[in-house]
């Protein structure tokens, strides 16, 4: 689940951002961009707004080439659906758990792929004073129980800071 290409997250997602940005898009009463070709145009046309040097539009580009869901992105969302349901799934299940928990969101992504809900609260600061958190995820439903884990995981350690007021 870590590796966008092994998992096939890549293949599939490539193609469905096309398909979905390509419909909002298209349904959007007052816009000069229709389709993700007009967004990738709009882009070249507009290097320096659009701060090209610095972010480019490979996805944009790799997403553009793509031609809908066909086999190999049918295969890549069974893959993703068998890793799901192989790691996260069987293991909160075997193990009779509520949640499983990662350090900062280093995981969140892996959850989206299986539709598993995911929540990060403040777990301290590192020694720059930077902040980190926590992400507890569960199963899909189990929202409120995760909601209730993360509220007591405030609570009990109390470490969030408010950040300074701006004068």
């Amino acid at each position: 689940m870590q590796n966008a290409t092994a998992s096939g997250e890549a293949t599939a997602l490539l193609a469905e951002f096309k398909l979905s940005l390509n419909a909002y898009l298209k349904d959007l009463v007052s816009s000069p961009v229709r389709s993700l070709a007009d967004v990738i145009a709009f882009n070249n046309q507009h290097p320096i707004e659009e701060s090209m040097k610095e972010y480019g539009q490979i996805i944009f580009l790799a997403s553009q080439q793509t031609n809908g869901i066909g086999e190999a992105e049918k295969n890549a969302m069974k893959r993703m659906a068998q890793l799901s349901k192989e790691g996260m799934e069987d293991l909160i299940q075997e193990k009779n758990l509520d949640a499983v928990m990662f350090p900062d969101s280093t995981m969140s992504h892996a959850m989206a792929i299986g539709g598993f809900p995911i929540i990060s609260v403040p777990a301290g600061y590192n020694n720059s004073g930077a902040p980190f958190g926590i992400s507890f995820a569960g199963l899909r439903g189990s929202d409120a129980t995760l909601i209730e884990i993360a509220y007591a995981f405030e609570q009990a350690t109390k470490v969030r800071k408010p950040p300074p007021q701006l004068v």
